[in-house]
């Protein structure tokens, strides 16, 4: 069984995979992994790229070393949640509901839309968090505990190709388990210098411990936001990051992904959550409309996935849920 991970430890496999190079500092149960030479001060690029490059070169980067792109989760999951709040729900049909193989496997760029973003003491969202964000995942079942070590270290490939050396990296967590229902697993988060970037989880099915897989998972903006170092508010909303204020710049882009996803507001079900959103919007916050800025997000979005509804009837629609006289 693999409920204590006594055989083997999660520190031994890592110190494995990723070699002498690495410090392990354990204490009881907290485990923490930074290069010998972590002291050194991180120079951002001089060049930030467009959202679609950035996406392509971690694309191009998994390929190479054989993880394929995955397909996206439908934005209405409508199982646990009206929602996808993860790209790890594609290994529920796993890790939960005991069938041989998961949703989907490899690296997806997948959209999400979820409400558990920290706030600030006046309710705006915190640095580095977003109501909706691509979810940058690889999401993997697996044979053994070695490949979980080994494939974290292919993410710092990853990371390296973006420009963020493993010098600047360094991976903590408890290496103690928790459990969710059907599903068990210990969690070890990653970071770029003082930024922190993501998580790689090592899941298993409770009852039967050889149904495991990886769920390694950051944010594209989080990882251009720890890239660049630009203020987060610039680089999240552009040219509009100070027309209105920070929650309602939020709700225009997660309503942009809703709409053009084909979640019209409803009283019910996913379009309540649309509603919802577009709540926290006064509709006489741009006299000129909304076009520009929803144009903009439908453009960010259809990057990474097809919308089936067009900007202009996006904005019909958004608009038409704020009253907005034209």
């Amino acid at each position: 069984m693999l409920t204590n991970l006594d055989a083997p430890h999660p520190p031994a496999l890592l110190r494995k995979a990723l070699g002498p190079r690495w410090e392990h500092m354990v204490d009881g149960a907290d485990l923490e992994m930074r290069q010998r030479d972590h002291g050194t001060r991180y120079h951002p690029p001089r060049r930030t790229p467009p959202w679609p490059e950035l996406l392509a070169m971690i694309e191009k980067t998994f390929a190479e070393q054989g993880v394929l792109q995955a397909p996206c989760l439908p934005l209405c999951w409508g199982r646990e949640t009206e929602l996808t709040i993860s790209a790890v729900q594609a290994l529920d049909f796993l890790l939960r509901e005991g069938r041989p193989v998961p949703y989907h496997r490899g690296f997806p760029a997948q959209p999400v839309v979820c409400f558990t973003g920290q706030r600030n003491a006046d309710d705006t969202l915190r640095n580095r968090f977003l109501t909706s964000f691509v979810n940058v995942s690889r999401v993997e079942p697996i044979q053994d505990t070695a490949e979980y070590a080994t494939i974290l270290d292919e993410l710092l490939t990853v990371l390296s190709r973006l420009g963020m050396h493993a010098r600047h990296i360094s991976v903590h967590g408890l290496v103690t388990v928790w459990r969710r229902s059907e599903a068990q697993g210990i969690t070890l988060r990653f970071r770029h210098a003082d930024l922190p970037l993501g998580d790689t989880v090592l899941h298993w099915n409770a009852t039967n411990p050889a149904r495991m897989a990886v769920d390694l998972g950051s944010a594209l903006k989080r990882l251009a936001w720890a890239r660049s170092r630009l203020p987060w508010r610039d680089l999240i909303f552009g040219p509009w990051a100070r027309t209105a204020p920070r929650n309602i710049l939020d709700a225009l882009r997660t309503a942009t992904l809703l709409l053009g996803d084909g979640t019209t507001p409803t009283a019910r079900g996913a379009g309540s959550i649309t509603r919802r959103v577009l709540a926290t919007v006064p509709a006489d916050h741009s006299p000129f409309g909304f076009s520009a800025v929803i144009r903009a997000h439908h453009e960010f979005w259809s990057a990474v996935t097809a919308l089936p509804v067009a900007w202009p009837e996006t904005t019909h629609v958004l608009e038409a849920e704020l009253g907005v006289q034209r």
